[in-house]
C-alpha cells in the first residue's frame, strides 16, 4: 500500500504531465497557424509555382484542415483516454511535421523538423517514450517515400540515407539527454532528501531545546517566550488567562516512594494536563512540580472550568505505585486585564497558588475565591 506522501507525489506527477501535454497541444495550434500564413504569404508575395485553385485547395485548406482535425482528435484523447495521451500527442506531432515537410520538401533543411516530435518527448524524462516518436518519424518517412513518386524523385540517394540516419542520431542524442537529466534529477533528489533530513533533525533539536525531557511539555525558557508573545497579543484585545498548577505534597512522594515514582507522577500529571487542554493553549513545566498554562479565547468561567476539570480528574485517580492513594494539585488562576503588566499578572497568579496551598490544597483559587476566604 502506498504511503500518503508517495500517492501525493504520484498525483502531482500526473498533474504536471497533463499540463505539459496541454502545452504541447497549444503549441501545435501555433505551428499550424504560422504555417498557414507563411504559405499564404509565399503565394501572395513570391513566385509560387501553383495555380490559385491548386494552392488554396490542395496546399492550404485541405492540409490545414487535416492538421486541425488531428489536434482536435489528440485533445479529445487527452480528455477522455488519458492513458493514450502520449500516443495521440506524438501521432499528431508526426502528422503535422511531415505534412509541413511534404508541402515544402523543396526546402532541403525542412526535413530537420522531424526532430521536433523526438525532442518534445525529452521533457517527459522517459526513455521509452523517446522511441515512440522516433518510430513514427521513420514510418512517416518510409510511407511518403514509397507512396509518392514525386517525393521519392525529389530525394537524392544521400537524402535517402541521411534522413533515417538523422532520425536515429537525434533519437540517440535525446536518449543521452534523458539519461543525463535522470542522473541529475536523482542527484538533486538525494540532495533535497538530505536537506529535508537535516531540516527534520534541526526541528527535532529545536523541539528538544524547547521542551522538558521528562514531561514533553514546554520548558520554562520557551514558556517565558510564549508568555511574552501572548501578553503582547492580550494587550491588543486577545483573551488570555494564566494558571499555575502545583502538585501537592510532592516532596513527600519523592521521599516516601523515591524519585523514579516521583518522575512517573510528573509525567502522568503532564499527560493529563495535555489531554484536557485544546491544541491552541500552551502548557509548560515551569519548574520542579509546578506547571503553567496559557489559556486563550475563553471566558473566565470557561478557563476556570478547564483547570477544575484537570484538578478533579487527578483527585479521583488512584495510583497503584502510591499504595492506591491519590495525587492532588493546587491551582492559581487569573485573567490578563487592564492595569496589569506581565510580571504583575504572574505574581498575582503565584499568590493565588500560595493561597491554595495555605488554605488546604487541592483547590483552585481566583480573585473571587480570595475575596470569599477573606
Amino acid at each position: 500500500m502506498k504511503s500518503s506522501d508517495s500517492v501525493f507525489d504520484h498525483l502531482e506527477h500526473i498533474n504536471k504531465r497533463q499540463k505539459w501535454i496541454r502545452n504541447f497541444l497549444r503549441s501545435y495550434w501555433v505551428v499550424v497557424f504560422i504555417h498557414f500564413f507563411a504559405q499564404l504569404g509565399a503565394f501572395l508575395f513570391l513566385d509560387y509555382p501553383a495555380t490559385a485553385y491548386h494552392f488554396f485547395v490542395h496546399i492550404l485548406l485541405i492540409p490545414t484542415s487535416c492538421m486541425v482535425l488531428m489536434i482536435v482528435w489528440a485533445d479529445w484523447i487527452h480528455r477522455t483516454r488519458l492513458q493514450f495521451s502520449f500516443y495521440a500527442l506524438f501521432s499528431t506531432s508526426t502528422f503535422i511535421t511531415w505534412t509541413i515537410i511534404y508541402l515544402n520538401y523543396d526546402i532541403r533543411i525542412i526535413t530537420a523538423l522531424c526532430l521536433m516530435p523526438i525532442f518534445s518527448a525529452v521533457i517527459f524524462f522517459n526513455k521509452r517514450l523517446i522511441w515512440i516518436p522516433a518510430f513514427l518519424q521513420m514510418f512517416a518517412f518510409l510511407t511518403l517515400y514509397f507512396a509518392d513518386p514525386h517525393f521519392r524523385w525529389f530525394l537524392t540517394p544521400f537524402d535517402v540515407i541521411s534522413i533515417p540516419s538523422f532520425i536515429l542520431g537525434g533519437t540517440f542524442v535525446a536518449h543521452v539527454i534523458v539519461s543525463s537529466g535522470s542522473e541529475i534529477l536523482s542527484d538533486l533528489h538525494h540532495t533535497m532528501q538530505s536537506k529535508q533530513d537535516l531540516i527534520v533533525k534541526n526541528a527535532i533539536m529545536s523541539k528538544i531545546s524547547k521542551t522538558d525531557g521528562l514531561t514533553n511539555l514546554y520548558n520554562q525558557v520557551s514558556f517565558k517566550d510564549y508568555y511574552d508573545t501572548a501578553f503582547d497579543y492580550a494587550s491588543q484585545g486577545v483573551t488570555l488567562h494564566l494558571a499555575l498548577l502545583d502538585i501537592d505534597n510532592f516532596k513527600l512522594i519523592n521521599d516516601t516512594y523515591g524519585h523514579q515514582i516521583g518522575d512517573k507522577v510528573l509525567g502522568t500529571v503532564a499527560q493529563i494536563i495535555q489531554q484536557h487542554i485544546p491544541s491552541s493553549d500552551i502548557a509548560a513545566r515551569y519548574g520542579g512540580e509546578e506547571f503553567a498554562l496559557l489559556i486563550f479565547d475563553k471566558t473566565f468561567d470557561e478557563a476556570y472550568a478547564l483547570v477544575e476539570s484537570i484538578r478533579q480528574y487527578l483527585a479521583r485517580l488512584h495510583w497503584q505505585e502510591l499504595d492506591n492513594q491519590t495525587v492532588t494539585i493546587s491551582i492559581g488562576l487569573h485573567s490578563c486585564e487592564p492595569g496589569l503588566d506581565k510580571d504583575q499578572l504572574f505574581e498575582q497568579v503565584d499568590q493565588y497558588l500560595y493561597h491554595a496551598k495555605r488554605s488546604g490544597k487541592n483547590k483552585t483559587i481566583t480573585a473571587k475565591s480570595v475575596g470569599d476566604i477573606a
